[in-house]
């Protein structure tokens, strides 16, 4: 049997395929800051703080990879508080001497944005995955998945009897007699 796999069978919420989202986003431009931090540094003004941009792009992959993961709370979480830091090394961009101050600002509106969309996805993903501290535990170690107790279920059917054409078919009675099939005249 084949199922379509559609979002209204899938056990991803939207608040999951956006942390797959931001992992993937998280990991590339990781991968950017990593591969060309002279770039980034010199778009915005800011040389010299090249190991600063490699050191930013290290932490977006590993919490890229971690948003990816079977949890991605924490990780996320990890990414507003990064979204915090990279506003705050940004900031010293927008000294009066930066004749790129422009980028800066573009640059931190962009981070400002980005940081919303994880902090609700974030939170989003708390709400979902976390048990409330209150709650209450079931104890299911009385149970043991039988409906009645052992000794009452034990030889309860002791009087069944294998049907005949089953019997064959392990091995302990007469085999049935083949039944030909006739073809009618329209299907041959």
């Amino acid at each position: 049997m084949n199922h379509t796999h559609t979002s209204a069978t899938s056990s991803m919420a939207t608040s999951d395929r956006v942390a797959r989202g931001l992992g993937y986003f998280s990991i590339g431009l990781g991968l950017l800051e990593l591969a060309s931090p002279r770039l980034v540094t010199r778009s915005l003004g800011m040389e010299g703080a090249e190991t600063l941009v490699r050191a930013a792009g290290a932490r977006e992959i590993l919490t890229g990879l971690g948003a990816l993961g079977v949890n991605p709370t924490p990780a996320l979480w990890g990414r507003v508080a990064g979204d915090a830091l990279d506003l705050a090394t940004l900031a010293s961009g927008l000294s009066a001497d930066n004749p790129r101050q422009g980028n800066v600002k573009a640059a931190m509106a962009v981070v400002l944005g980005t940081a919303m969309v994880d902090a609700m996805a974030a939170r989003a993903l708390s709400e979902r995955h976390v048990r409330p501290r209150h709650a209450h535990i079931a104890d299911y170690s009385r149970c043991s998945g039988f409906s009645r107790p052992v000794e009452v279920m034990r030889g309860a059917a002791s009087d069944f009897e294998t049907p005949a054409d089953m019997r064959a078919d392990i091995g302990s009675g007469p085999r049935p007699t083949p039944v030909p099939i006739r073809l009618s005249d329209s299907d041959r």
